[in-house]
């Protein structure tokens, strides 16, 4: 996991400043252009204030700070209302952007609990390969899959039985799981590439948790959380003669938006998810096909 020097990292002080700028700017500013607006009125009727400010366009400067002041809580309430909400929903298929935007920290780390991670291991892979060429302001880079164990019975995925009920497919269960060994070895492989070069360290890696693919949660530098509910149901049809499946389709789920930068309800809810996975990976089990980039 990443983990932290005597200092703050770089990327946690420029979090800090743009949510006390972000916090504290709108207030600030109203106080100044109220300041203007205060002072020039006095210069204007108070004679003495005006002599000493020695200037006779107080009263012009006062009405353009109270217009400016107006216009600024206008336009400052309307970019608050056109912001995204906390709730706002996205599709899998849109996790590029929040994967891009990881990527402008000094230290990246990207959390997956789903079934496979496709959609996620689409985005990083490529993602990843840049950073042997231009890795940016990237130094250290962490990312944890956690997928259901894909080795002992499961009603999700399974097999389409006689009227719907799941069927236990061993082989079903194998396929899914190479493919995850697949993403494994290929996004460790990279991460050990740009770890030898020196310029990034970086770690990758998959572990079983008990259980079946129901939450699809994505977190991106214990900031912001995206979670989202599989459809269960969704059936993979098979080519004559193989079987329907049960087969979650991961890149239809839509995605429940939380920020840290958002109501105090929000920083409350990443920071459960995050304590929530973090105590998951820590029992979770690895695949005995993991060459090992993490301690």
């Amino acid at each position: 996991m990443a983990g932290g020097g005597r200092g703050l990292p770089e990327s946690t002080l420029g979090e800090r400043f743009r949510r006390f700028q972000a916090r504290y700017e709108p207030t600030i500013t109203r106080l100044l252009l109220l300041s203007v607006f205060v002072v020039a009125l006095i210069a204007q009727f108070v004679k003495p204030v005006g002599d000493a400010l020695q200037g006779k366009v107080f009263l012009g400067s006062a009405l353009l700070s109270v217009v400016a002041y107006v216009l600024y809580s206008k336009v400052n309430d309307l970019d608050a209302s056109l912001r995204v909400p906390s709730h706002a929903q996205v599709k899998s298929r849109e996790l590029g952007t929040f994967v891009t935007e990881a990527f402008r920290d000094r230290t990246v780390e990207i959390s997956f609990l789903g079934y496979t991670g496709e959609t996620l291991y689409n985005e990083l892979y490529h993602r990843l390969e840049g950073l042997l060429e231009d890795p940016g302001p990237t130094r250290e880079v962490v990312v944890r899959f956690l997928v259901p164990d894909f080795r002992v019975p499961m009603i999700v995925p399974s097999r389409v039985g006689t009227d719907g009920v799941p069927v236990d497919d061993v082989d079903f269960r194998k396929r899914v799981e190479i493919q995850c060994r697949e993403y494994d070895q290929r996004l460790s492989g990279i991460a050990r590439r740009l770890t030898s070069l020196g310029r990034v360290t970086a770690a990758c890696e998959y572990r079983f948790y008990p259980g079946i693919p129901r939450d699809k949660i994505c977190i991106f530098n214990r900031e912001l959380v995206l979670h989202g509910l599989y459809d269960v149901s969704a059936r993979t049809v098979g080519f004559s003669p193989e079987p329907d499946y049960y087969d979650p389709q991961g890149y239809r789920t839509d995605l429940n938006i939380w920020s840290r930068e958002d109501t105090d309800d929000a920083k409350a809810a990443v920071a459960t998810w995050n304590k929530h996975f973090d105590a998951l990976w820590e029992l979770a089990e690895r695949p005995p096909w993991h060459r090992g980039t993490l301690d």
